[in-house]
């Protein structure tokens, strides 16, 4: 694991349900990070009574399988059979720029609820995100203001979700802006190269 204020360039993401205690302390630190501090949203935490049913998910950034940080968060819970509900969704402003965090995270939320018998996904969406849940296959479906802040009710098109039943492995995926190996290992293609002149 890294210091929040640290933020590396990571080789690869996991997308996955968290299983650990340091995978939910992080996602919830990221999570006040965004709502309380970036967009002040809630005062001191926005954890609430949902938390005590929800499975957090997490984007994990790291080398090789091994995890290091929590870089993006979502929370999913099953309001009543069949009707689930996506919500806190967070991605660390310096990984922003990876451009799949949220998608995938979103991907994984509805997808593993519809190996769970998911009938109706919904969502209550910042009204400046409506656009990409629109591209990932969401529609609108109402709209109402939360602390404040307008949102629209979206609700995901489960055909283009099919069911994921192993949501503790999830998606791994390659980092956009990966290192390059001499970056990495200054040396190493040198090495191996001369290395395959010997043999």
């Amino acid at each position: 694991m890294t210091s929040k204020n640290r933020h590396p360039a990571y080789s690869e993401y996991t997308i996955k349900w968290a299983s650990l205690d340091w995978e939910a302390n992080e996602a919830y630190a990221l999570r006040r990070r965004v709502f309380c501090d970036e967009q002040s949203l809630f005062e001191q935490d926005d954890r609430d009574l949902t938390d005590q049913s929800a499975q957090l998910l997490v984007a994990l950034g790291g080398h090789g399988g091994w995890h290091e940080q929590v870089v993006g968060t979502v929370r999913i819970h099953e309001e009543e059979p069949g009707i689930w509900y996506g919500s806190r969704l967070a991605v660390d402003p310096a990984f922003r720029t990876q451009g799949y965090l949220g998608a995938t995270l979103i991907k994984l939320a509805v997808s593993s609820a519809h190996a769970l018998g998911c009938r109706c996904f919904l969502a209550r969406v910042q009204s400046q995100n409506e656009t990409l849940f629109r591209r990932l296959h969401w529609a609108r479906i109402g709209e109402e203001s939360v602390r404040d802040l307008p949102h629209v009710i979206m609700q995901a098109d489960l055909s283009h979700y099919p069911p994921c039943h192993t949501p503790f492995g999830g998606f791994v995926l390659r980092a956009r802006n990966r290192r390059s190996t001499a970056e990495i290992a200054p040396g190493l293609l040198e090495l191996t190269r001369a290395l395959e002149t010997e043999a």
